[in-house]
């Protein structure tokens, strides 16, 4: 039986440095060899405290390896104290029994390999022979692959080839060092991969379910491809930088477009600052095969670390494209100052009513392509309208238009505004005459030829037209309309106006607090604003956005979420606040001024312009009030409708005079009755043909 060369050398020093630890002391106390023996003692000595230190596997091995040194030193130093050879020649048998246990355990020898765990004085094991080397597995040739891929195929097959695949070849990714990308096959050729699961890849490189993505792999030039091949991607350091420090990109992706997200399926194109404007806008792409996009409003403001009712987040969706627009405060707690620049119209009509929650300049118009625009405010008590209404009074008034204003009940900004107009005044009453010549002035400019002499529908953008555009502000119209002794001819007359009013010119502002049907608002008048005007809508009761959008034809699947109570964030600090007792601030309500402007089938929220009218409103109009024609005016005196309309009403203003009978009442006319837009009994009145002829119709009754 062969003995291992270690083993052999380490015997024969023990047997050659016995007798010298045993004769050196006894024949020359002051030798070298004794100092010699004595410092190797030490070192061992050192050894073994450095080992006893170490909290690390194989202490005792280290240990036992340096015992030679430390015992022959102990032999020296014995033999070198005792007198001669001492008692029963001790010296000699020292040495004899380090020699001896020397040769038994061989510590050297059998101790160097970390591995090497032999029992003390066991035997050695009998050598096994050796197979034959084994030859190529036809699964996994040996195709002269790097040495990354060798290192990694020992892996896979060590754990046992997951999915039954072998590894065909292994990339590292650079900078990642435990990230590779893995071409796999299966084991067995002409086979699909089955079996192959992100646990099984990631149980085999010890990594999260997470940090695995498979892929099909698809064919391509020199290479197959099918259901017999995949790549893995194993990006554990990718993944953990991702968490910690993503891109805008990769931030998108895995909480904005991932399935179950705010956007799902949108993919993240880029990101603006404007500074400027304190905003960032996020601009995202969605696939066309998923149609349009679904956008759940609160969860994207979570993403964004927002809440949804502080007024900072909007989205904005043009066909595949979202634009997501995250302010540092609110725009609509933004107060806007109206300007002179901002209320005159362009060329278009159109002028600047507010700010869009993006940013966005809000337009409405004096008139359309289908000719004088109407208008429709709606908002409670408190909501801006007057303020609204003045901004449109302005932008008429510096297009040139001519303006009269009525309101049901007077207020001080609505008087403010009456100084600016051709005619102001209060109540039905007046409603009611300034809605009568709206609708004979219809008549009345239908016959007035243009520089061309011919008559024409009116055109702003044509030249030769004899008369100017007309606006009619009607104030609390649907209290107006709801009066007894006018409200049926109200209604009846703005309903004519809203049809034909725009072709001559002539366009009736409607504002209230209601625009339903139930309230006494006609569905045709109702239709005929909403076609012909930009209606806004301020400040609505969230349990009313639903109709009020329904009653003013939006689809459901575009009607907005009710706008908070107030955009200003919640002041922080309450809970020291419980804790001391002390009262909650007050709410700040400033929603004033704030809704929707419908100008498509999608209403966009707004803040409109604030007009001061504490600082003076004059610097907003133009120098001079602008006023019907002369013509205009004396065909309406010769109809009886040109006169001081706050007067009482007027004998046979609203109904043939009574005949005097004992029953009658001079002094008392009847305001209810029959509808007559021309007709009058005063003599002193009839001062033209026409006049006449109107007289001589209403004594026969034609």
């Amino acid at each position: 039986m062969s003995v291992p060369r270690s083993v052999a050398l380490e015997r024969t020093l023990y047997t050659l440095a016995a007798p010298v630890l045993a004769a050196v002391p006894n024949l020359s106390p002051d030798s070298p060899v004794n100092t010699v023996v004595q410092l190797a003692g030490a070192v061992g000595i050192g050894r073994w405290a450095l080992a006893s230190k170490r909290d690390e596997p194989g202490t005792g091995r280290k240990i036992l390896r340096w015992s030679p040194l430390v015992f022959a030193a102990a032999v020296d130093v014995a033999a070198k104290h005792t007198i001669g050879w001492g008692p029963y020649c001790l010296d000699a048998l020292l040495a004899a029994g380090w020699a001896a246990a020397g040769l038994l355990v061989m510590p050297f020898s059998r101790h160097t390999r970390r591995g090497h765990r032999p029992a003390l004085a066991a035997p050695a094991p009998a050598p096994q022979p050796q197979p034959a080397a084994p030859e190529p597995s036809p699964a996994q040739p040996d195709d002269g692959a790097d040495a990354f891929t060798l290192q990694v195929r020992w892996l896979w097959e060590n754990r046992g080839m997951p999915g039954r695949t072998i590894v065909i070849k292994a990339t590292p990714h650079d900078g990642m060092p435990n990230d590779l990308s893995l071409l796999l096959r299966a084991s067995e050729a002409g086979r699909p991969i089955s079996g192959l699961t992100e646990e099984a890849v990631a149980a085999a490189f010890g990594v999260d379910v997470t940090d695995v993505h498979i892929r099909e792999v698809v064919r391509q030039y020199g290479r197959e491809g099918g259901p017999g091949w995949r790549e893995v991607d194993v990006t554990p350091d990718a993944n953990e930088r991702r968490r910690q420090a993503p891109t805008d990109h990769e931030w998108w992706g895995d909480r904005i477009g991932c399935d179950g997200g705010p956007v799902p399926g949108s993919r993240f194109v880029h990101k603006v600052r404007d500074h400027a404007r304190r905003v960032t806008h996020y601009v995202a792409q969605i696939p066309d095969e998923m149609g349009e996009a679904r956008v759940n409003q609160d969860a994207l403001a979570a993403a964004l670390k927002t809440k949804y009712d502080e007024g900072r987040l909007f989205v904005t969706v043009d066909g595949s494209q979202v634009l997501v627009s995250l302010w540092d405060t609110s725009p609509l707690a933004q107060v806007f100052p109206a300007t002179r620049e901002l209320l005159t119209p362009d060329k278009e009509g159109r002028w600047v009513t507010g700010y869009l929650g993006n940013g966005q300049p809000a337009r409405n118009r004096v008139y359309t392509d289908r000719g004088a625009a109407h208008g429709l405010f709606v908002a409670p008590s408190g909501g801006g309208k007057t303020q609204l209404m003045a901004l449109h009074v302005a932008a008429d008034a510096l297009f040139g238009a001519v303006v009269m204003l009525a309101t049901e009940a007077p207020d001080e900004k609505t008087a403010a505004l009456g100084k600016h107009t051709a005619r102001y005044g209060v109540g039905a009453l007046y409603m009611i005459r300034l809605l009568r010549v709206l609708d004979a002035l219809m008549e009345i400019r239908g016959e007035m030829p243009w520089d061309d002499g011919l008559v024409h529908d009116w055109d702003p953008s044509r030249p030769g037209c004899p008369y100017r555009m007309l606006s009619a502000y009607l104030d609390e119209f649907l209290s107006a309309a709801r009066n007894g002794d006018y409200g049926p001819e109200i209604m009846d007359l703005a309903e004519r106006v809203s049809v034909k009013g725009r072709k001559y010119g002539i366009g009736i502002k409607v504002a209230g607090q209601s625009i339903y049907v139930q309230d006494g608002f006609t569905q045709l008048l109702c239709e005929n604003l909403r076609e012909n005007c930009i209606p806004v809508v301020l400040k609505v009761a969230p349990k009313k956005v639903g109709d009020m959008f329904k009653a003013l034809g939006i689809p459901s699947q575009y009607t907005p979420d009710p706008l908070p109570r107030s955009f200003s964030p919640a002041e922080k600090g309450r809970i020291e606040r419980v804790m001391r007792g002390e009262p909650e601030p007050p709410a700040d309500s400033n929603t004033g001024g704030a809704g929707w402007i419908v100008e498509a089938k999608q209403p966009d929220v707004l803040r409109t312009l604030y007009m001061d009218f504490k600082a003076g409103i004059d610097g907003f109009f133009p120098d001079t009030i602008a006023t019907l024609t002369d013509h205009e005016i004396r065909e309406l005196e010769a109809r009886d409708l040109w006169f001081d309309w706050t007067e009482p009403p007027r004998p046979g203003e609203f109904g043939p005079v009574p005949h005097d009978d004992e029953d009658g009442d001079d002094d008392a006319p009847k305001k209810g009755g029959g509808k007559r837009r021309g007709g009058t009994n005063r003599r002193d009145a009839v001062t033209s043909p026409r006049q006449a002829l109107a007289a001589i119709k209403n004594l026969s009754g034609v």
